[in-house]
């Protein structure tokens, strides 16, 4: 197999770092590895980790992100790498032990631009596991593939991804204005280039979602802000998946004002209340599927974690 770069640009990381690497490291693949972490100013012990880490293993090698931001940090890291198969990873990501094999196998293959998986979000307190789920269904976060499953092939993005260096300098890497949402952004440019993206649904990566309300929110709400911000770069990109949760923000928001007044007012403008009604017998009953096989702490979660995700990524798209 042809020697391969794992790139990463990490944050804060101090919890899953160390064994992030470790698992890169012990990949079953049969070609040279590389890692390449790009450390942003942190709170915690991430840049002593990466330092300790890059002094145990000759193949790490730690790279500067004074930004902190992520598109900054990710392309001063594939700027470090050698080889010219690039694979994203993240750092509070690990990928299973036949990850690296597969996807640069499929790069090969395919002659892909970009080849990646399914992100398996797993949480270890109760709201981390309602997140969790939330992350992974069609009625949390929608339809697409990288969250949901769905068929082997092309598709619009996949979770972090495995590329090739020439279809990467092809398109400029990484858009540093787009903070967030920028592998959306980056696979939408690479297939306006008319390169393909391909998915691999039984290729799972685990990923450790928001543990708290607050941080899950905050960035739900970040998120929804920066797709606003991609669509206005990218006009044909607007779909129903996106627009969703706005609309129910609106809808919900203007129903309950209604409701409101109606009962100061006018009676009949309490039928008002019936869209937030509507909305969170929808979520209730979602929830009640969804969380069938949640552990109970979980399950009486996870209606919070769907209303949070909805409400807070639509009001970041509303004032983005």
């Amino acid at each position: 197999m042809p020697p391969v770069s794992v790139f990463m640009t990490v944050r804060n990381e101090e919890r899953d770092l160390a064994e992030c690497v470790r698992r890169i490291l012990a990949q079953d693949y049969a070609g040279e590895i590389e890692v390449v972490v790009a450390v942003g100013p942190s709170e915690d012990r991430t840049r002593e980790i990466a330092d300790e880490l890059a002094a145990a293993y000759p193949s790490v090698t730690v790279v500067d992100n004074p930004t902190g931001l992520t598109p900054h940090g990710l392309n001063a890291a594939i700027a470090a790498a050698r080889h010219d198969f690039l694979v994203r990873a993240d750092g509070h990501a690990l990928f299973p032990p036949d990850y690296l094999t597969r996807v640069v196998g499929a790069l090969m293959d395919t002659g892909a631009a970009n080849v990646g998986g399914r992100m398996s979000p797993k949480g270890t307190t109760a709201f981390g596991r309602a997140v969790a789920r939330t992350m992974s269904s069609r009625f949390g976060i929608g339809g697409a593939a990288f969250h949901t499953g769905g068929e082997p092939g092309p598709q619009l993005t996949v979770y972090l991804g495995a590329f090739r260096r020439s279809a990467l300098e092809k398109v400029g890497g990484y858009d540093e204005h787009f903070v967030r949402a920028q592998d959306w952004e980056l696979n939408h440019r690479l297939r306006e280039a008319g390169e393909q993206i391909w998915f691999l649904p039984d290729v799972a990566v685990t990923y450790h979602p928001r543990e708290t309300w607050k941080t899950f929110a905050t960035q739900q709400y970040r998120t929804g802000g920066w797709r606003r911000r991609v669509i206005r770069q990218h006009p044909d990109t607007a779909s129903v998946r996106y627009l969703a949760p706005p609309a129910a923000v609106v809808a919900s928001g203007l129903g309950l004002i209604t409701g409101l007044v109606g009962l100061a007012t006018t009676p009949w403008l309490l039928a008002g209340f019936a869209l937030p009604v509507a909305y969170l017998t929808g979520v209730a009953v979602a929830s009640a599927w969804e969380g069938r096989d949640l552990d109970t702490a979980a399950r009486i979660r996870l209606p919070v974690a769907m209303v949070t995700m909805h409400g807070a990524w639509g009001l970041g798209f509303l004032f983005s």
